[in-house]
């Protein structure tokens, strides 16, 4: 197994510190446990939509916890004996397991549904208005316009004085 070394972007970058803690976390703790399979998409710019394959789970044996900068899915096994007659062949997990995914800043849980065995859980970023980029006038002027979003609408303008 390769280790990452960021040594040298440590060196010349200031305050990315977490980034590189999580990157090297990662890499050590994916001991390469697959279950349950899941595919994350990109829906705009600001949506997200995790999907969990979890056949056999039922709601009330999945646990969504979001934390800040976290988001954790435990699906608890079920002692369920099957009515009717002996089981010869066990192909369908039943296990219990638990997914950690690292969400950026500002980054909810907005809904999640389980369906067909798949759970989805989707996301959203929402940057608060004081935290958007602004112009800044120079030498004087003193409109402040925020930045136009990808829509070309801009959300607030502030006057004030030099």
């Amino acid at each position: 197994m390769s280790r990452l070394d960021f040594t040298p972007y440590r060196r010349s970058t200031v305050g990315f510190d977490r980034l590189f803690d999580l990157l090297e976390s990662q890499a050590r703790t994916n001991s390469g446990d697959n279950y349950p399979p899941f595919n994350i998409a990109r829906s705009g710019e600001d949506n997200y939509r995790i999907t969990l394959a979890v056949a056999g789970f039922r709601p009330q044996d999945i646990d969504i916890t979001a934390q800040q900068n976290l988001l954790v899915v435990q699906g608890k096994k079920r002692d369920d004996v099957d009515e009717g007659g002996e089981l010869l062949h066990v192909g369908i997990a039943n296990r219990g397991f638990e997914r950690r995914f690292e969400l950026a800043d500002f980054v909810r849980v907005e809904s999640a549904d389980l369906a067909d065995g798949l759970l989805t859980i989707d996301l959203v970023r929402e940057v608060p208005d004081a935290m958007k980029p602004k112009k800044i006038a120079v030498n004087g002027a003193t409109t402040l316009t925020a930045v136009p979003d990808s829509s070309g609408e801009t959300d607030e303008k502030v006057k004030g004085a030099a």
